[in-house]
């Protein structure tokens, strides 16, 4: 049996960022049941049909990644209510037709939607809007669980850094239930 593929996607940029940190706890927690990578997407222009085709390498570069992935995990933080700006512009590129032979490379994929925030409201808005999104894109949302994290400053150790004190169980119940997820998508 071939081992899954999990590619998560941080929506935020920043190399310390709690939704980096969320990721990397994910990482963790899925541990050797999975092959788990963070997708390295800073160098994606912005989308330009001037430049679409040929793609540039950075373009092709996270296509492949996201081709590969057998299921896709979005970690995103919510900006004015929305998910950020540097995610909706690589997703746009990846809703693009690789060629006239080659689709998109999101449809069919499964995703899963986790997020983190110092604020109280947690990430639900901006992962509405993001399950729209992918929606459209005919990605394959697992709703439940989600996980929206709030109050990040609770959860965090000495040093600064994400502990996940409170909410680590539900991350685990999220990563279970995406590996099962997944399984049951790709037949594995």
């Amino acid at each position: 049996m071939n081992e899954i593929k999990i590619l998560a996607i941080v929506g935020s940029l920043r190399k310390e960022s709690y939704n980096r940190q969320l990721a990397l706890a994910a990482k963790e927690l899925i541990g050797d049941r999975a092959v788990f990578n963070l997708l390295e997407y800073r160098d994606i222009p912005m989308m330009n049909q001037d430049i679409e085709f040929p793609a540039p390498e950075a373009v092709k570069r996270v296509r492949e990644e996201v081709k590969s992935a057998d299921g896709i995990w979005f970690f995103t933080p919510e900006y004015n209510h929305f998910f950020p700006g540097v995610l909706k512009n690589l997703i746009d590129w990846l809703s693009r037709p690789v060629s006239d032979k080659e689709p998109q490379v999101l449809s069919g994929k499964p995703a899963a939607i986790s997020g983190i925030t110092p604020s109280m409201a947690g990430t639900g808005l901006a992962q509405d809007h993001l399950v729209t999104l992918i929606s459209f894109l005919n990605m394959n949302v697992m709703n439940v669980p989600r996980l929206t994290i709030p109050n990040a400053a609770q959860q965090l150790d000495g040093d600064g850094k994400l502990a996940l004190t409170v909410s680590y169980p539900y991350l685990e119940k999220q990563a279970n239930a995406f590996l099962g997820f997944i399984a049951k998508q790709i037949g594995k």
